[in-house]
């Protein structure tokens, strides 16, 4: 390890699960957890082993990870147990996780008021369950639970708690702000104090953002010494939440000269990743966000145009591309085709940038962008659409109508239940096909319908399954007539995810849009992994 280099260490499946109106699926953190994985962070924490049933589904069969290492989270042993004889702490290094983070208490009042016992019993709790997890875990974190508030009222006892995790064999201690309220200065202050006694190396930062000085309370704190750094995507977390990762990763990396784990094209996937996870959460990206929001780097006209055109740097403090953002230029847009040029290399599209194709698919997307589809958060959606357009996707099937019925009755056993009933009329080649189809909801049953036309030809679609579905509405204003997208990720049994896009007013057309890419794309992703001209062994008419 040199003194230059930061661990990331993510902990949005878990403390950005706190957030209030946030929900994820056990499918939500398998997505989230690959794509922190493919941006290069070095720890994910996957959340807390038997507190939910979530949490025991996801850590059940854990995503396989290329870069990253899974943690995860629980407490120290309770008083009055031994490690050996703590069913929680049990449940914590039996995990399928390779490391474990414990929180203890580091604040006096905390021991004396929350948890009524010896302050040196608590000591004994952290130094006792560290010991206890070392032989079964490759590196026990342990997070110094409102550190920076029991510094202030007794440092000493806080730092004992500190030194004992530190000598009983933690990697790393993480000094946490859990009540978001000291500042930068003060973190410099106590942080440079801490390291005179633990290495810096082995000391990591997790800072809430209750009083706006998360992301500067982190910088700091590496500034001063710590070498790890805690936070979540999109800053989520409890009350105001927690360091943004979106904003340090790039702040550690462009502005201060430190390294992580995060290469320079896996930087240039932020912007990307930030929207991703709004649409996951089937909410609006923040447009003022810094590095990745779509105004942090626009600029209206007179002035600033001017000088922006002649030297970027006099109004942007980076290149926008470093972070996958792009320049916006409102009186007259140019940007965009930098992005579809990033986009094509992404999925293996060559192209010469100079093809007016391209001139014509950056209209198409402002186009459909303006209308409310959103290609950050639909990769597959935005692949067709390019391909598309370059004339390489065949057309597989073509629905030439459908029509939903939905009964809402008392059935025998006198049971108020509703069904869904969906009728397709599907042309593949020159045969035209029909088919009818109940299903749990509108959406089921449209799916049902189109499958059992186009499997009996395209074998491979048996094994798709929707792994998530949302609907966003876009103009509330408009009450039922509001315009509506509808979201939908999809997987196989080869555990290949993809996410699609549709938008209508009318949310089962909108459903539709996002179900036939879906379809369409494992079609294509099926014929070029095959080189072939069919994606089946049954080849369709035509």
């Amino acid at each position: 390890m040199t003194d230059n280099r930061v661990y990331i260490y993510d902990v949005t499946l878990r403390d950005g699960a706190q957030t209030q109106g946030v929900d994820f699926s056990t499918a939500d953190k398998v997505a989230i957890a690959l794509d922190l994985d493919a941006l290069g962070v070095d720890y994910i924490e996957g959340g807390w082993p038997g507190a939910n049933p979530t949490d025991d589904s996801f850590f059940a069969d854990l995503p396989t990870l290329k870069n990253a290492t899974f943690s995860a989270f629980g407490m120290t042993r309770r008083a009055g147990r031994s490690a050996e004889n703590d069913p929680g702490l049990s449940t914590l290094i039996n995990s399928s996780a390779a490391n474990v983070c414990m929180v203890g208490k580091t604040w006096d009042f905390h021991v004396d008021v929350a948890l009524e016992i010896d302050r040196d019993e608590n000591v004994a709790m952290i130094r006792d369950s560290i010991e206890r997890a070392k032989s079964d875990k490759s590196e026990i974190i342990f997070d110094a639970e409102h550190f920076f508030d029991g510094y202030k009222a007794n440092a000493a006892y806080a730092m004992q708690c500190v030194c004992a995790a530190y000598e009983a064999g933690a990697r790393w201690i993480v000094l946490c702000d859990t009540n978001g309220g000291t500042l930068p200065h003060e973190i410099t202050d106590i942080v440079t104090e801490v390291c005179k006694q633990v290495p810096g190396s082995h000391l990591g930062i997790h800072c809430h953002d209750d009083t706006g000085n998360a992301v500067a309370n982190t910088l700091a704190a590496v500034r001063a010494g710590v070498r790890q750094v805690q936070g979540a995507l999109n800053g989520l977390g409890e009350r105001c939440g927690n360091a943004n990762l979106i904003s340090v990763i790039p702040s550690l990396m462009l502005k201060m000269g430190y390294t992580t784990g995060i290469t320079e094209d896996g930087l240039k996937q932020l912007s990307n990743l930030s929207h991703k996870l709004d649409e996951r959460l089937n909410r609006a990206p923040d447009r003022t966000a810094p590095y990745v929001g779509q105004s942090a780097f626009a600029h209206k006209g007179g002035l600033h145009v001017s000088a922006v055109e002649k030297d970027p740097r006099t109004y942007e403090h980076i290149e926008p591309a470093q972070v996958g953002n792009h320049r916006h230029i409102v009186v007259s847009d140019q940007a965009g085709r930098s992005n579809i040029l990033a986009r094509f290399r992404e999925i293996g599209i060559d192209i010469d940038d100079k093809d007016q194709k391209i001139n014509r698919l950056v209209e198409v997307v402002k186009e459909r962008e303006f209308y409310g589809y959103a290609y950050d958060g639909a990769e597959a959606s935005f692949e067709l659409l390019a391909r598309s357009e370059l004339g390489t996707v065949p057309e597989y099937f073509q629905c030439t109508s459908f029509r939903v019925i939905d009964e809402r009755r008392w059935n025998a056993k006198n049971d108020l239940v509703t069904m869904s009933e969906a009728t397709v009329k599907v042309r593949v080649g020159t045969e035209q096909n029909m088919a009818v189809a109940e299903g749990n909801g509108p959406v089921n049953a449209l799916d049902a319908a189109l499958r059992s036309v186009l499997i009996p030809i395209y074998p491979v679609l048996e094994d798709l399954r929707l792994a998530d579905y949302k609907v966003r509405i876009l103009t509330p204003g408009d009450g039922t007539r509001a315009v509506t997208r509808v979201m939908i990720e999809s997987t196989n049994s080869a555990g290949d995810r993809w996410n699609t896009v549709g938008v209508s007013t009318n949310v089962i057309d909108a459903s539709y849009n996002a179900l036939r890419d879906s379809l369409t794309y494992r079609l294509y992703q099926t014929q070029t992994e095959s080189q072939s001209a069919s994606v089946s062994v049954k080849t369709p008419a035509a």
